[in-house]
């Protein structure tokens, strides 16, 4: 194994704390592995590791070579991507992680297209709303709303989506419709629970001014699919993008109110770390996600 490899190695167990997974990501044998980090410790004559039976953690050597390794690996790899991006058609694994419903309505019906202009790209993509580790999970990219508030990471703004305050046609026969928002505050919610735990308020826009409330409700969620359906079946009002739900209120089981308030539309950015940015693979799908969501917005 050549001193790069040897490098790629060690900041992936340190990454994913484990040799095992290191390994299995790289396709090594774990002994094979071990083997590499031990010639790699000799060679530099210090120890990189503290291993025991279920944890590996990096020394204060090795976690002063990590820092340097990363930037390493990071020059090595942008100086070929400059030069081979002229010449070559982006290939190899791209890893990207996708709000559900976002792909769901955005992206993954139209991958034949990207798998067209892109053959030679093999996508990995996972699907949730969990706030994922891009580095320690090795994932080149994400789709996430919200600000972004990571600064470690480089964002790109793809969408804004408007958004639409909303219950089921039987709880507003049941309770009544709000026209005011000290009305709206005695109502129920299906709330929301953000990255933390913490409940994301209700938002408006009253004369230019954001407004915020929270309200009580009987359940609490952390998942987009289950926020719409748990509305649906009449426990609460729910704030959302517009798109998720326009067959529900077109049909009319799903109802807006207070319009004139609207919520300021949701921002949707493609995010990834620093040592992304000069990917071609990285390059070619984040326009093609904004290409993509542009018909969103």
């Amino acid at each position: 194994m050549d001193r790069l490899d040897a490098m790629h190695l060690f900041v992936r167990i340190v990454d994913l704390a484990s040799f095992t997974k290191a390994a299995d990501e790289l396709k090594l044998p774990r002994a094979s592995a071990s083997l590499a980090l031990q010639q790699l410790e000799a060679r530099l004559g210090v120890r990189l590791l503290n291993r025991t039976t279920r944890h590996v953690s990096p020394t204060l050597d090795g976690q002063a070579y990590y820092g340097r390794c990363q930037q390493i690996l990071q020059d090595v790899g942008e100086a070929e991507e400059l030069f081979r991006a002229s010449q070559l058609k982006p290939r190899g694994k791209l890893r990207v992680d996708l709000q559900g419903t976002q792909a769901l309505r955005f992206v993954l019906p139209f991958l034949g297209d990207f798998h067209a202009r892109y053959p030679d790209i093999e996508l990995e993509i996972g699907l949730g709303d969990r706030l994922v580790d891009l580095v320690r999970e090795g994932i080149d990219c994400v789709l996430r709303s919200g600000e972004p508030k990571d600064s470690s990471m480089v964002g790109r703004r793809v969408a804004l989506l408007a958004q639409v305050t909303c219950a089921s046609r039987s709880y507003l026969a049941r309770r009544g419709v709000p026209t005011t928002l000290e009305e709206f505050a005695r109502h129920d919610a299906v709330n929301y629970a953000g990255s933390g735990g913490r409940i994301l308020p209700f938002d408006f826009i009253v004369d230019g001014q954001t407004r915020s409330l929270t309200l009580r409700g009987p359940v609490t969620v952390n998942s987009a699919a289950a926020y719409s359906v748990c509305c649906l079946a009449g426990l609460g009002f729910v704030q959302m993008p517009r798109y998720a739900i326009a067959a529900e209120l077109a049909s009319g089981e799903l109802v807006e109110v207070l319009p004139d308030w609207r919520p300021a539309p949701m921002p949707v950015s493609v995010l990834y770390p620093h040592a992304r940015q000069l990917s071609s693979r990285v390059r070619v799908f984040v326009d093609w996600i904004a290409e993509r969501m542009a018909v969103a917005s």
